[in-house]
């Protein structure tokens, strides 16, 4: 087949959180497979600066149609692997600035023009290169509008871009709503602004649009379906996800080895396996070492990288204090986010020095030395679409406290529910809890031997992409 993703990140050209390693394990997992893969991001300064040589040229100049004016854009092209081709779509004026999507204070103010541009240049280099896809696969809100962009400029150019389009959503939270007045940028017909098409209180809605336009639509793991068809995780979309149910479908996402994978990660000061635990040791000696805490210290580590966002339960941590307090055990917390967080997060180290490290800033290799390093990790999340760290600390040997919502719940394995089974301790995303999960894990890592069945088993689990594409490839071809 032949499949276009469109997406507003990628590993490792740029990345905010699980969406870009998604986006970069599938397509490689579908070149693999022999599938002619392109993938569409935007292109912004840090990827252009960091991956394309000096006096790179662009592959294709594109002039896009914005309300009553047309704009121009650029195109580079890179072949990152065998059968992938990278489209970067570039314009100073919407991408050329220090962060994808906010100032680090609130969201662009014109995040609506920047991915209407980024959407409809996809839908003309399609034209323009006579890529003739099978399936266009969208990602998140910044893609949503791209299936109906793309079905427009069929009917205008009479030519057929793609015979089918899927739409995943990866956060049903982050929805792209913009004022009614931006919908004039989309040129569509004025027809499709109603409460049955883009129009969502009086608004519009980009995640709307891909939902209800794209011929499939996913999420995320099986779990996250199930529960955006509900008010309390549906955050307002629900009802609309219930118009597709013949539709949905819950993939649940892998991990890509080739990046995470003990054995072999380059990351780390030592590699690791199932058969051979001995350099998870080196991991932790280093981890404490390089956040600043006693390395020679034999009590369990708790471990977490995320967004600095409530959704990953950061105020159940924080709410934890007497217990990090009491407690002969150490906490690394690693990522950035939002501003409060940051500040309640290092105020909340300095409170214990010695015992909380709180390293606020996103860094790939730290976070690979956080999963190896670790005897626990955390995620306490108040909904999670499906997680990959949870994946990732199995695969490490790192035994996940994981919160009983979304892709936690279809890939950790409780082990006072099924101690033969077990690979994780899961509890609900609430303060007792979470107190309680940690309880639970300080007994669990006093029985050395329970604790290394779990993590034996959560090693040989299998979260691979290899496993994970074959239900892509089943949905495409079914769409067909």
């Amino acid at each position: 087949m032949r499949i276009v993703h469109a997406a507003s990140e990628m590993f490792p050209y740029i990345k905010t959180g699980g969406l870009a390693d998604a986006v970069a394990a599938l397509a490689g997992a579908l070149a693999d497979k022999g599938h002619e893969v392109a993938i569409f991001i935007p292109g912004y300064r840090s990827v252009l600066e960091g991956h394309l040589g000096p006096g790179a040229k662009p592959s294709h100049k594109l002039k896009i149609e914005m309300g009553d004016s047309f704009l121009a854009g650029d195109v580079f092209t890179l072949n990152p692997r065998p059968g992938v081709t990278l489209h970067l779509i570039a314009r100073e004026e919407f991408f050329d600035r220090k962060l994808p999507y906010w100032t680090g204070e609130r969201d662009y103010d014109d995040n609506d023009a920047r991915f209407i541009f980024f959407q409809k240049a996809v839908v003309e280099l399609l034209r323009l290169t006579d890529f003739k896809a099978d399936i266009v696969h969208c990602h998140d809100w910044q893609t949503g509008m791209l299936p109906v962009f793309l079905r427009e400029a069929e009917r205008r150019y009479d030519v057929t871009l793609a015979l089918k389009t899927v739409f995943t959503i990866h956060n049903i939270a982050y929805q792209g709503v913009f004022p009614r007045k931006s919908f004039a940028l989309t040129n569509l017909p004025e027809e499709l602004m109603t409460i049955d098409g883009l129009e969502y209180y009086d608004q519009m809605c980009m995640l709307k649009a891909g939902i209800l336009y794209a011929d499939r639509v996913t999420t995320v793991s099986p779990q996250y379906a199930k529960e955006i068809q509900t008010p309390e995780f549906g955050n307002g979309m629900d009802g609309v996800i219930r118009t597709r149910l013949e539709d949905l479908h819950g993939l649940l996402n892998g991990i890509d080895t080739a990046v995470w994978s003990p054995s072999t990660d380059p990351s780390l000061p030592a590699r690791y396996s199932a058969e051979d635990l001995a350099g998870k040791a080196v991991c932790r000696t280093k981890l404490l070492k390089e956040v600043g805490l006693d390395a020679k210290f034999k009590g369990p580590v708790f471990g977490m990288v995320c967004r600095f966002t409530p959704a990953k339960g950061l105020d159940l941590v924080l709410g934890a204090k007497e217990f990090f307090a009491d407690e002969n055990c150490r906490l690394i917390v690693l990522g950035a986010g939002e501003k409060k967080y940051e500040a309640s997060l290092r105020e909340f180290a300095a409170t214990m020095p010695g015992k909380i490290a709180v390293c606020v800033r996103q860094d790939e290799a730290l976070s690979h030395l956080v999963e190896a390093g670790s005897d626990f990790f955390l995620m306490p999340s108040l909904f999670e679409p499906c997680g990959l760290n949870q994946m990732y600390s199995q695969a490490y040997g790192t035994v996940p406290l994981a919160s009983n919502v979304g892709g936690l719940v279809d890939t950790v394995t409780d082990l006072d529910a099924h101690p033969e089974a077990g690979t994780g301790i899961v509890f609900a995303p609430k303060q007792d809890d979470f107190t309680g999960g940690l309880r639970r894990a300080l007994v669990l890592y006093a029985d050395q031997e329970k604790y290394a069945g779990a993590q034996r088993r959560a090693m040989q689990r299998d979260f691979s992409w290899t496993k994970a594409v074959a239900a892509y490839e089943q949905l495409y071809s079914a769409a067909l």
